[in-house]
């Protein structure tokens, strides 16, 4: 990409696509587009072929998306599976139909089956059962990545999928019922601390792990990519930092200042036992993650503590 290439940011008010809009600016990218949904519903593909129509964009990452946690999820399936394929539909394919030098399309570490080993590498997709919860969006994901697969195979179009591990930071959906777990959690204690209520209750057991990777360092790797990579294979993007349920929860409580306890509710899913991302290929091409894990934990909170205070 050059300095002024025409670059579109589908998801820009979203936690990655607003984290890779501020990349793009931070590295002097000038020419950057964005279209807020009340003015283009991406799940309309005449909004998007117009949309394409009048920019002809250059560059383009794919970061918009229908998402939740496991509650939203497992009530929604219907909204995740028909949302996330029309959104992926549309822009992958007017990309093409518009002659896009290079698409980046963003999936998620759920497209990986719920029991298999770890670390997980990109050739485990498929090799068993998804994890119930969150397979609608899971199964748009694949499809997403295969469609950028068979569209360069087919047509030659340079498109690439990522896949990153579970994500946090700035600008993440922190309603309880739709988010996911640190921001699900950051808004309890919070609140909770504010309120002075006694007990927070949390979701599972607290056994099971996963990996947590800050959004501007998937922001800084996609941008990374883009300039870089030209090869057809989806790639991981990790942090390579595991932590559990029950720990995770404790340093929130901790960085948060909340003094109450903590009660898990077993009845409640744990969601899949353990994840963590082999980002090996990744880091045999040169990026290297940079955030610090309770570092950016704790921004995460001062962010949402400042917003909440606003409001």
């Amino acid at each position: 990409m050059n300095k002024d290439s025409k670059i579109y940011v589908a998801g820009h008010n979203g936690m990655v696509g607003s984290a890779i809009v501020r990349k793009l600016k931070l590295q002097g990218f000038s020419n950057i587009y964005t279209e807020d949904k009340q003015y283009l519903d991406l799940t309309q593909q005449n909004e998007v072929k117009n949309f394409f129509n009048d920019v002809q964009p250059e560059y383009v990452f794919l970061a918009a998306a229908k998402v939740g946690g496991i509650k939203y999820n497992a009530k929604n399936p219907g909204e995740f599976i028909y949302e996330n394929l029309s959104i992926q539909t549309n822009v992958i394919h007017e990309s093409y139909k518009h002659n896009v030098k290079k698409l980046c399309f963003l999936g998620s570490a759920c497209i990986y089956p719920k029991v298999t080993e770890m670390p997980i590498r990109e050739e485990y997709l498929l090799t068993a059962p998804l994890e119930p919860s969150n397979e609608p969006y899971a199964i748009a994901k694949i499809a997403g990545l295969k469609m950028c697969e068979y569209y360069r195979k087919q047509y030659g179009f340079k498109s690439f999928a990522v896949m990153p591990a579970n994500l946090y930071g700035p600008n993440d959906n922190f309603k309880v019922d739709h988010g996911h777990v640190i921001p699900g959690l950051i808004t309890k204690m919070v609140d909770h601390k504010m309120l002075d209520y006694p007990v927070v209750t949390c979701w599972g057991d607290g056994t099971p792990t996963r990996e947590f990777l800050h959004v501007d360092d998937l922001a800084d790797a996609v941008v990374y990519l883009m300039n870089n990579y030209n090869g057809s294979e989806f790639l991981n993007i990790g942090s390579g930092y595991e932590i559990s349920m029950k720990e995770l929860a404790e340093l929130i409580k901790e960085l948060t200042g909340y003094k109450g306890n903590l009660v898990w509710d077993s009845s409640m899913p744990n969601g899949t036992p353990k994840r963590v991302m082999d980002n090996s290929k990744l880091l045999n091409m040169g990026w290297q993650p940079k955030i610090k894990f309770v570092e950016g934990l704790y921004d995460t909170i001062q962010w949402y503590k400042e917003k909440y205070e606003k409001n």
